[in-house]
């Protein structure tokens, strides 16, 4: 087996995990934080409760909460700005995927100076990133423990993938209950998103035991549980949640993701669409392509999905793909490439761009770019 190497955060876990802020703020040396949200996580009432607790604690706070769903270069260089001019010393991210990957690429810059698109690919980041704390409220993106960072290049309207250890936040604090505020919609997105990072590190190229491990016990724990946390907000059901998101941030951040990821970033550059609504359209067809290099653990994620532990590893992984679409539709998710793409034009194109990003080198089974339009026209 070759070497691997295991990165991930001081992870702080349970209901009400978030109460300890300020504790971690102080004992990475915070005096000014820099605090990143965005307006629907304002709206639910956290940003206020964190800028509370900060003030309780004698931490000064400078608010940073220009960020879209799929963060922009633009807002990095602006927060970036706002970091530099408020002499802060500590990042403090509160929020999905989107102000987090914005709160690195901020620190990032912070830094090690130039422009975010400087360190586009893997391992470009040669000095440190001032302290990072993150503070989930979804269970999807494992922003907060994983190396990896996604922003928006708007000249070339393509979602830029960073990867470096340095990426890795300092401190993540993962509070279930803040998973209560979030819509039905939401808590499907996130959900499938964390699926589809767990099947994907789970055959990517660079999988090793302690990455499969982390794996298989989020797509088990997804599979039993998203349901009922997106219609009934129970509360032990979205605590598993967490669970399986952070596992699968575990894994994938070790192991990297495949085509679907590189797929869904293209895509999110050129459309701009929720990066959770792609996986339900492409995750089976992916699957079922990159089957023939990974036979025995397609067959083990099929094992995973339907709870039966008969057929041939063939047998076991095509039922698991088709439960997932059965799964899909019966949650209502769209499952049509047709309803995200305005232009089927568009479609190779994003073909093109998905075989430069960093996700296409882990994939299991190679793919060029007329490969990828061939799933793409089954998901179609």
């Amino acid at each position: 087996m070759l070497s691997t190497k295991f990165a991930i955060p001081d992870v702080i876990f349970g209901r009400g995990a978030i109460t300890h802020l300020a504790q971690c703020a102080k004992r990475v040396g915070a005096e000014r934080v820099f605090f990143v949200s965005d307006q629907g996580v304002e709206d639910s009432g956290w940003v206020g409760l964190v800028k509370g607790m900060l003030r309780a604690n004698d931490l000064e706070c400078v608010y940073f909460n220009d960020v879209n769903s799929n963060p922009r270069d633009k807002q990095v260089q602006e927060g970036v700005e706002i970091y530099r001019e408020g002499k802060c010393d500590v990042v403090v991210a509160l929020g999905g995927g989107s102000p987090m990957d914005a709160a690195k690429g901020i620190a990032t810059i912070v830094g090690n100076g130039g422009e975010i698109k400087d360190y586009e690919g893997a391992n470009r980041i040669m000095r440190p990133l001032p302290p990072m704390i993150f503070i989930p409220s979804t269970a999807g993106s494992s922003s907060d423990i994983s190396q990896f960072c996604i922003i928006t290049d708007m000249e070339r309207r393509v979602k830029m993938s960073i990867i470096s250890r340095s990426l890795v936040p300092s401190i993540s604090i993962v509070d279930p209950q803040l998973l209560v505020t979030q819509d039905r919609s939401l808590i499907l997105a996130a959900g499938v998103d964390a699926l589809a990072h767990a099947i994907e590190s789970y055959v990517s190229k660079l999988a090793s035991p302690f990455t499969d491990l982390h794996a298989r016990n989020a797509i088990q724990l997804i599979i039993a549980n998203l349901e009922r946390a997106a219609e009934e907000k129970d509360i032990e059901a979205l605590e598993q949640l967490s669970i399986a998101s952070t596992s699968a941030g575990m894994s994938f951040s070790n192991a990297g993701l495949g085509d679907l990821h590189a797929l869904a970033h293209a895509l999110g550059g050129l459309c701009d669409v929720l990066h959770g609504w792609v996986h339900p359209t492409l995750l089976p067809s992916v699957m079922r392509y990159n089957l023939p290099s990974c036979m025995a653990k397609m067959g083990e994620i099929g094992r995973l999905v339907t709870g039966l532990n008969t057929g041939s590893d063939r047998d076991a992984a095509m039922m698991g793909i088709e439960k997932l679409e059965q799964w899909f539709e019966k949650l209502q998710l769209n499952t049509k490439l047709q309803k995200l793409v305005p232009n089927r034009e568009d479609l190779m194109h994003v073909c093109n761009m998905a075989t430069h990003d960093a996700c296409h080198l882990t994939n299991p089974r190679p793919a060029s770019a007329e490969d990828l339009m061939s799933v793409c026209e089954e998901a179609w």
